[in-house]
């Protein structure tokens, strides 16, 4: 199972364009709320999250949506703190769009990866080698650039589950 984190003020085109690529491609994906049960997008857009929690015992990954102060917000969280920690403790995917790479970059778990941001937030993803691509794949980390990497972004996540992301794209998504 992969978890997509949402808090307050998170960039809804970054959560709900890769949580759909990723259901489109059958990879199990639930949405956790930070805070409670419906979370308030950065733009007013509001969702209700699957679930208050993320289960460590049945989780393949967490997905870090950006936007502000939505990352700030999950940062702060100790339930992401302690999932993020357990996927990088155990080989489980971590993927972060936008700002939300600076929150692995802080943690330190992106010293010699290959990562990538929002232009802007290099500065924290402390030890990395910066690309300039859209999106970076690097062993069981996943970072892009931004809204418009999105769906981008959840091929990746998809490819990395042996789903062919490319085809969920232009065949399922034309």
């Amino acid at each position: 199972m992969l978890y997509l984190f949402l808090a307050d003020g998170f960039e809804e085109t970054e959560a709900i364009a890769t949580l759909d690529v990723l259901r489109r491609g059958g990879v199990e994906t639930k949405t956790v709320g930070i805070g409670g049960e419906y979370i308030l997008g950065a733009h007013g857009v509001t969702v209700k999250a699957d679930a208050p929690e993320a289960d460590l015992n049945n989780i393949d990954g967490v997905i870090l949506p950006g936007g502000m102060p939505g990352t700030l917000n999950l940062q702060r969280d100790e339930g992401v703190n302690r999932a993020i920690k357990y996927c990088m403790d155990n080989g489980k995917l971590v993927a972060a769009i936008c700002a939300a790479p600076m929150i692995i970059g802080e943690l330190g778990y992106l010293d010699g990866k290959k990562a990538v941001c929002f232009p802007g937030f290099e500065d924290s993803l402390d030890g990395a080698e910066i690309m300039s691509d859209g999106v970076v794949s690097d062993g069981n980390i996943i970072t892009a650039m931004g809204a418009g990497k999105a769906l981008e972004f959840g091929a990746a996540i998809a490819d990395y589950f042996g789903v062919d992301g490319e085809k969920i794209i232009k065949k399922m998504m034309i």
